[in-house]
């Protein structure tokens, strides 16, 4: 039987837009209400998506929302026709509008947690949506996300999905963003480290002071029973919380992981040297690989600013490992040096790939952030929908939709316009019966 780790990267919505609405995500308030090119956006992702299926690496497609978010609207007050809620929002309560209007959902880092089935105990891959309750604008997309990866993995022999967290912020939880998972080879049982900012229950603990803690030790915990994991095959690990207030707001803008590699910066944990050796214990003999990158070799803010840690960590054909980074990290002097080095050291990663992902770079999410990884075997493989796993021909077919729906420019002021709603709507019927999801936008149901 082989195995596989896929990547489901977000496509990137028609309304791609810099609302700068996440407070603690730098990059994002760095680049607020600047004009975006929806067109750029989308096609760069799937330059992305399309580069690592030619690597050899399996590549799959989620869709994005719909936004605006014309059904939150309508539930908080406004009325009428849409384009009439469009305008009462925006003039009435620009804040909320902008919100409803987040191109943030292109990030499926957070889309869920995903645990294979070689870690749970009834042998399923088990899904639970991120309830993101920890911003509003991120709050609106646990529904959808469920019934697209619904529509995606449709096969209850194979899969299991549960409902997101409840909507509170004592189970704030960030999905895969916040989790990473450690084993010998992707179809063998691993070791799933979670990675949290605070304890929901207990305020004497270690919290943040300047920046949110949005995931939470109780959240995590919820999923591990959930997805039908033993003490035996988990971590908690807390985030450090001076780091969080550096403007690391996920897990995974400070350490990533793969097969045997944890990739880490020197500040990014809190009792760093139990944690690393409780992961060792419970991955038994193997060796791991921990590649800690020191605070002299690659600073806290050169790291957010390049988002070195936001890269994807992935395994090749022919078993090395290489790092894919955004062009920011080829132009930053000290992190650039550091990956020109780090290829010539006795670990498994041997190649640093650079792409272009600037339209998603400048909303605060590099290319860890666009991806959802799955790890599967062969038979839970051909029990995926084959429509959302990257090709040629999807390739050519999503190119070719993009040119005939995106716009090219976008301003903040052009979302209210009723014509790019309706715009949208099309576009996402159209990419429905592209990818065979069925009905999973609200204005389909």
């Amino acid at each position: 039987m082989k195995h596989f780790e896929v990547n489901f990267d977000g496509l990137v919505g028609p309304t791609h837009n810099y609302a700068g609405l996440s407070f603690g995500n730098v990059a994002s308030l760095n680049n607020a209400k600047s004009s975006s090119s929806p067109r750029d956006a989308a096609k760069q992702g799937l330059q992305k998506m399309k580069a690592l299926a030619d690597m050899g690496l399996q590549q799959g497609v989620l869709a994005p929302q719909e936004r605006p978010d014309i059904y939150a609207l309508r539930r908080l007050g406004f009325c009428g026709t849409d384009g009439e809620v469009l305008q009462q929002a925006a003039q009435q309560a620009p804040a909320i509008f902008q919100a409803v209007c987040s191109a943030s959902s292109m990030w499926t880092a957070n889309a869920a947690t995903v645990s294979p089935s070689a870690d749970t105990a009834n042998g399923k891959v088990h899904f639970t949506p991120a309830n993101l309750t920890n911003k509003f604008h991120r709050s609106l997309e646990p529904q959808t996300t469920g019934r697209i990866l619904t529509a995606i993995f449709n096969n209850e022999r194979y899969f299991q999905h549960h409902g997101h967290l409840p909507d509170n912020e004592h189970f704030g939880d960030e999905g895969a963003a916040n989790h990473t998972r450690l084993c010998s080879q992707y179809g063998h049982a691993g070791v799933e480290v979670f990675v949290y900012g605070r304890h929901a229950f207990d305020s004497s603990k270690p919290a943040p002071s300047k920046y949110p803690a949005r995931q939470t030790l109780e959240a995590s915990q919820a999923i591990a029973r959930l997805h039908g994991l033993s003490d035996d095959n988990t971590v908690y690990v807390q985030q450090n919380p001076d780091v969080i207030d550096q403007g690391v707001f996920h897990n995974d803008v400070i350490a990533v992981g793969n097969q045997n590699v944890l990739f880490y910066h020197q500040q990014a944990f809190a009792e760093t040297s139990a944690k690393l050796q409780e992961i060792q214990q419970k991955f038994g003999d193997d060796r791991l690989h921990f590649i800690e990158v020191k605070t002299s070799e690659v600073s806290v803010e050169d790291a957010v600013n390049t988002y070195l840690f936001n890269t994807q960590l992935v395994t090749l054909d022919n078993g090395d490992m290489a790092i894919i980074a955004p062009t920011e990290c080829q132009e930053n002097d000290a992190v650039a040096a550091y990956l020109a080095d780090l290829v010539s050291r006795d670990t498994p990663i041997r190649q640093v790939h650079y792409f272009d992902v600037k339209q998603s770079m400048r909303n605060g999410g590099g290319p860890a952030c666009l991806r959802l990884r799955v790890a599967l075997n062969d038979e839970e493989l051909a029990a995926v929908n084959p429509h959302s796993l990257m090709n040629d021909a999807l390739f050519d077919r999503l190119n070719q939709w993009v040119d005939k729906h995106y716009r090219d420019r976008l301003s903040v002021d052009d979302l209210r316009d009723p014509q790019l709603l309706d715009e949208s709507r099309s576009a996402l019927d159209e990419l429905t019966q592209i990818m065979r999801l069925g009905s999973v936008y609200p204005f389909q149901r």
